[in-house]
């Protein structure tokens, strides 16, 4: 997959595609369903497919305040971008000039003219321009008015889904309900970070920990618990046991920290990069009585995390 950043490259010249326009937060199945389509459509007219998508939430440019919730981040999105086979992912800049584009003005003007989209496939239910009012029948009318054609994708059915959206895999996310979003998602959801120095009360009760300060600051964090997890670091893989939370056992502290304990290694990770695999939710997280009850639940949920990475590394 080759990315056109439209920030640095005002123009593209010399193609033609078949394309489809998103924020595409997660690249969960759904999107995933909608890119099969307009790979399928990119083969039968001989062109290339693309998927033209914003490099920051449309709704931060517009408000400067708002704290969007991502599944991904703009790096992160354009890898999983990449593992759907799609010809170009194409970066359109955000801004408020184009968020007063009527539909009209946007096909005509950026799709056509800018980008030089040949064939739209519109998500079932994606709407644009300014007021976003209008839908399908209108964006079919104005693509023919510059040669166009607009197409509309069909619905993706999840079997044993209410609905696959960025939206649905946030809130069981925040549920916990990490096998369910993995699912929706097609593979396991991921936190990145650098690792920074915290309490070190984990090494006193035999568990010592890797606290991570996550890059994206607007990543969705999962609700709060212990995890069992795969972590990436320097190449290579090991299995892990993940605490999100207050440790409302030890401190008296609303700060909510992002700690794992690696199986099967030893060494000093302070300043380096980890990435956390999401594989199972165990427990939510609690207040014990003593350190001695808080160190014999951390027994056994090490003992459970074991069993359900069986065979996952």
């Amino acid at each position: 997959m080759k990315l056109i950043d439209l920030a640095v490259e005002k123009e593209i010249a010399d193609l033609a595609f078949v394309a489809t326009v998103g924020f595409f937060d997660g690249v969960h199945v759904g999107h995933r369903h909608l890119i099969e389509q307009v790979k399928a459509e990119a083969r039968i007219r001989n062109l290339p497919s693309a998927v033209i998508t914003f490099p920051v939430h449309p709704r931060k440019v517009l408000q400067s305040d708002y704290q969007p919730s991502l599944l991904s981040g703009f790096d992160e999105k354009v890898t999983q971008l990449d593992t759907t086979g799609i010809d170009y992912c194409i970066s359109l800049p955000f801004t408020v000039e184009l968020s007063r584009l009527s539909a009209r003005d946007f096909i005509h003007h950026v799709l056509k003219e800018k980008i030089h989209v040949d064939t739209l496939l519109v998500g079932y239910d994606h709407r644009f321009g300014h007021n976003r009012e209008e839908g399908f029948n209108e964006y079919k009318l104005y693509g023919e008015e510059v040669g166009m054609n607009v197409f509309l994708a069909t619905e993706f059915q999840f079997s044993g889904s209410h609905d696959v959206s960025s939206s649905r895999v946030r809130r069981l996310l925040k549920e916990g309900n990490i096998k369910e979003a993995n699912r929706l998602l097609s593979y396991s959801y991921t936190l990145s970070g650098k690792i920074v120095e915290g309490y070190q009360v984990g090494r006193t009760i035999g568990y010592p920990t890797a606290n991570m300060r996550v890059w994206e600051r607007y990543k969705v964090v999962p609700a709060l618990g212990v995890y069992a997890v795969l972590v990436h670091l320097r190449e290579v893989v090991y299995p892990g046991m993940l605490y999100i939370g207050t440790r409302p056992t030890l401190h008296e502290d609303s700060e909510i920290s992002v700690e794992v304990n690696l199986f099967d290694f030893e060494g000093n990770l302070y300043n380096q990069s980890m990435t956390v695999e999401f594989v199972d939710f165990i427990r939510a997280d609690e207040k014990f009585g003593t350190k001695e009850e808080l160190v014999g639940r951390i027994h056994r949920d090490k003992e459970e995390v074991k069993k359900r990475l069986k065979n996952k590394k």
